[in-house]
């Protein structure tokens, strides 16, 4: 008998142990899922902040350097485009096996603790049981985290691309309206190209890196960063005019300020000898006088052309111009620059006559489409007319002097380079023409040069160009004749310039003063500091630090609301009731039952007045007070037949009550635990909707 009462007895006491066992480990389970969870989260944020924090262009998610291969841009993409991507997959793939070994490290150790402890191993299987479910089940709100962060980063892309989608579409149609508006011409003025074009090649400031399509894109909306780490504009508000341009047919270097300024193409036609070296030279002298007068400037591309210039004034002191050389023309690059006449960079073009005797040679002149200027140099001694109507004195006279007798005929000149133009889309897009008739100086001493400085269209008319002023004006093309002899009219000259590429110097013209020649350039070089070397873009390490800093708010957001919901699950929960709504009452008088009885004190849930209600067990009386009201009522107690579980008090103001005091109120009670129950107030008996609630714990 003291045998079984023994067994019984260890039976009980093992059983009690087991039930303790499993009492625990119902505790550990929590407190595991919490800690397996928080390991996790630790593990992905390590990896997240080893892929994202650092300032290296190397790690777990390297960043390609653009090398500009293959014809593409040697600038780093925008980070949202491509780079995000790269991040995430690094930081899944380098998360997922530290997060696994970590879990299995913990279920590890909890079956070594406490399955592998001898014989009486089952009595911690609950500990077990709960440490490793609590382990296991950390994988749902891991990948919960997981999903949250991968939305995070969905959210930024999209609206990061959004924004940077309208920002380029903003900067590009600002970028064409404005170079629009200020009908902002870009060409090349190098011999053999004379290519248009409207974005041209971009050199680095740093590296010299060529950039053809340095516009807002994918690689930026604002700026595009350089295979060197360098920002460069992307519009020419932005400063991107002032970075080193070529041109993107024949890579050669362009003038400063292209595409902030209009260029405009002047090109010189005219035959052998006809004098167009001479005429532009007094034309470039003129120009650096009037502008200099203004408070401006004329700046040579190249100091080449600047020599050539040098070379040029000083033969017209002597009286004798070189002549041009066969080759095609390179344009002569003018920065021209006016206080209030505006900016120009000038293509001054000037072939050698024999380019135009024949149709093949004006057809290979491409700059002649470029541009809406042109200047028409007629050589009057080499119009039939003026020649057989010279007397032999004068013929002498004139060869004395140097002057060639030429037999191209201007109106065979006009007649090709008019053909040229008619066969190309635009028609050559003419606007402006100048007819300049050179030698004026020697033409007026001779028979046929009477009266020209009188009326030069007529003249020409009778010399036998009146095609040539009945074409101008039929294609209605404006056109303006000069006369140009020595010495010059500078004054005229400037005049007439000023009108052809729409600067205004007319103002400045004739001022007397002879100007150095210079060559420079206008603009302000782009200054930006490259990146050191293995660091990515800025804006890269800003974006990922960002994202970074979301990673780790929403993995400490997800412990703490773990923990709370735990916490919550494990605190005794006040039960729900279903609304104690009135019915029709069949009120009875009773008097309290005992579990009423007593002080029940708590505050409305619409405006948070305190309401005490007493009640004593067995009389049907008893007081209502409303603290902030400063309002008692005596109460009688009614219970209702239709609702045996409910209890009802008609509760009616004292004679003296103060103005704020309700007349009368029907309560309706209900039970909800020993020493709470559930309490709403009625203006009438009928009533559907309460006018209060609240919840009243028995004081005493």
């Amino acid at each position: 008998m003291h045998i079984l009462i023994g067994m019984l007895i260890g039976l009980i006491f093992w059983a009690a142990l087991f039930a303790l066992m499993c009492m625990v480990g119902l505790v550990l389970f929590p407190i595991a899922l919490v800690g397996a969870t928080a390991v996790a989260v630790t593990a992905y944020c390590q990896q997240a902040g080893a892929t994202l924090l650092p300032d290296t262009s190397y790690g777990p998610s390297p960043v390609a350097r653009p090398d500009g291969a293959d014809g593409r841009e040697p600038a780093y993409r925008h980070y949202l485009v491509a780079q995000v991507w790269a991040d995430c997959r690094s930081i899944l793939a380098g998360s997922s096996p530290l997060i696994r070994g970590k879990l299995a490290a913990g279920t590890g150790w909890a079956t070594r603790t406490f399955v592998g402890t001898g014989e009486r191993a089952w009595l911690l299987l609950p500990l077990w049981l709960g440490v490793t479910l609590g382990i296991v089940s950390s994988v749902a709100p891991v990948a919960v985290l997981v999903v949250l962060i991968a939305a995070a980063y969905l959210v930024t892309v999209a609206v990061g691309l959004s924004a940077w989608i309208v920002c380029v579409g903003v900067l590009r149609v600002f970028d064409q309206v404005l170079m629009l508006a200020r009908r902002i011409l870009q060409a090349c003025p190098y011999a053999g190209c004379y290519k248009r074009f409207t974005l041209p090649v971009y050199a680095c400031s740093t590296c010299g890196a060529k950039h053809a399509k340095l516009r807002p894109d994918l690689a930026g909306a604002f700026w595009h960063v350089c295979q060197c780490g360098t920002r460069l504009p992307t519009t020419i508000l932005l400063g991107r005019y002032r970075l080193q341009a070529h041109c993107p047919a024949c890579a050669r270097r362009l003038p400063g300020r292209i595409g902030r300024v209009r260029i405009e193409p002047v090109p010189l036609v005219g035959g052998p000898d006809a004098g167009k070296t001479t005429f532009m030279a007094l034309a470039v002298d003129a120009l650096h006088d009037a502008a200099n007068a203004a408070g401006g400037s004329v700046l040579f591309a190249d100091t080449g052309d600047e020599n050539t210039f040098r070379r040029l004034r000083r033969e017209l002191a002597v009286g004798k111009v070189s002549k041009t050389l066969t080759e095609l023309p390179k344009g002569v690059t003018l920065d021209v620059t006016l206080p209030k006449g505006g900016n120009r960079i000038l293509y001054l073009f000037d072939p050698s006559g024999e380019h135009h005797t024949e149709a093949s040679k004006v057809e290979a002149l491409g700059y002649l489409a470029q541009g809406e200027a042109l200047i028409l140099v007629i050589d009057p001694f080499a119009l039939p007319a003026v020649q057989d109507h010279l007397l032999e004195s004068e013929s002498n006279q004139l060869r004395a002097k140097g002057v060639i007798m030429s037999r191209e005929d201007p109106a065979d000149t006009f007649s090709r380079l008019r053909n040229e133009l008619a066969a190309r889309a635009d028609g050559g897009g003419l606007r402006r023409v100048s007819v300049v008739l050179t030698k004026a100086d020697l033409l007026r001493t001779t028979t046929s040069g009477r009266g020209v400085a009188d009326d030069l269209p007529g003249w020409l008319g009778l010399m036998g160009l009146g095609s040539l002023v009945r074409e101008l004006k039929n294609q209605r093309v404006e056109a303006r004749y000069f006369l140009s002899g020595l010495p010059p009219d500078s004054a005229g000259i400037t005049r007439l310039f000023g009108w052809l590429t729409g600067l205004r110097l007319t103002e400045t013209a004739g001022s007397g003063a002879t100007s150095e020649f210079q060559t420079g350039e206008l603009r302000r070089p782009w200054q930006a500091q490259a990146r050191p070397e293995g660091r990515p873009p800025l804006s890269y390490l800003i974006t990922r630090r960002g994202l970074a800093a979301v990673t780790v708010l929403l993995s400490v957001s997800m412990i703490i609301l773990l923990s709370l919901t735990i916490i919550s699950a494990g605190m005794p929960q006040e039960p729900q009731y279903a609304p104690v709504e009135p019915v029709q009452m069949a009120l009875v008088s009773v008097p309290a039952p005992k579990e009423y009885a007593g002080r029940w004190s708590g505050k409305l849930r619409s405006d948070g007045e305190t309401v005490t209600l007493t009640l004593r067990a067995n009389k049907s009386t008893g007081t209502v007070r409303f603290t902030n009201l400063k309002c008692t009522a005596s109460v009688s107690v009614q219970r209702d037949n239709l609702a045996p579980d409910r209890l009802q008090l008609f509760a009616e103001a004292a004679a003296n009550a103060n103005a704020g005091c309700p007349n009368a109120l029907w309560f309706t009670l209900a039970k909800i635990s020993k020493r709470k129950i559930d309490a709403r107030i009625f203006d009438n008996p009928s009533s559907a909707v309460p006018l209060a609630a609240a919840v009243l714990t028995l004081r005493d």
